[in-house]
């Protein structure tokens, strides 16, 4: 496999490429950085992340200053 562009909401966020038998993911946008060079087996797990990263922190209680 070559490198592959990931996209979440019909817009790229990063890219995976092929390490040691599984995908690392590079982010290329902020609000999917904590999941900047994790490993994945599938493209598709690399997406259920990014899904279940957004919405946790569309659903964590906001901080007010």
């Amino acid at each position: 496999m070559q490198k592959q562009v990931i996209e979440f909401g019909g817009e790229p966020v990063g890219i995976v490429i092929p390490d040691a038998d599984r995908l690392k993911f590079i982010a290329v946008k902020y609000h999917v950085i904590d999941l900047d060079e994790q490993r994945f087996d599938t493209p598709d797990q690399v997406r259920l992340a990014i899904r279940d990263l957004v919405r946790s922190r569309n659903t964590a209680p906001s901080a007010h200053v």
